[in-house]
């Protein structure tokens, strides 16, 4: 049997949390990433939040046989002041929610298609299943602030 593609995307929230239950311990410096953005747990939250709702229009425009909405966002370019906020528990479980609840979209999405349309050409768009590849490098985000778990 093949495996539903949106299950990958609800694997790469699974593993962003991972990390994130850790971030009540973040010291309030944002971090960089390799190539100069500036990353907080806030911010990483909404960057992969963002990024599932944006795909997740996509996938909905295609499906319709409609164009997709431009992305517009700022993305990771925009650090604004709520991103520099401290991350608490609660936020954590906010997060957990938001998070699972978008990756649980995907795979209940995909598994009321027949699977076929899963790899349906869409030119110039991705597939289906390219679009969900895509969205396994989720955690990237997540991992930008890290395992922030304190260590003995």
């Amino acid at each position: 049997m093949t495996q539903n593609p949106g299950e990958l995307v609800e694997q790469a929230v699974e593993r962003s949390l991972k990390l994130i239950v850790t971030w009540p311990a973040w010291d309030g410096e944002p971090r960089t990433s390799d190539d100069d953005r500036i990353f907080t747990p806030h911010k990483a939250v909404r960057r992969i939040a963002d990024h599932l709702i944006d795909h997740l229009a996509e996938v909905e425009a295609l499906l319709a046989g409609v164009p997709t909405q431009p992305d517009e966002w700022h993305a990771s370019a925009l650090t604004s002041a709520a991103d520099l906020a401290p991350f608490t528990e609660e936020d954590v479980r906010e997060a957990e929610q938001r998070l699972q609840r978008l990756g649980r979209t995907f795979a209940l999405r995909y598994a009321a298609l027949d699977p076929a349309e899963w790899d349906k050409d869409r030119t110039p768009n991705w597939t289906l299943r390219q679009i969900t590849e895509h969205l396994t490098e989720l955690d990237w985000y997540a991992a930008q602030v890290g395992d922030l778990s304190q260590k003995d």
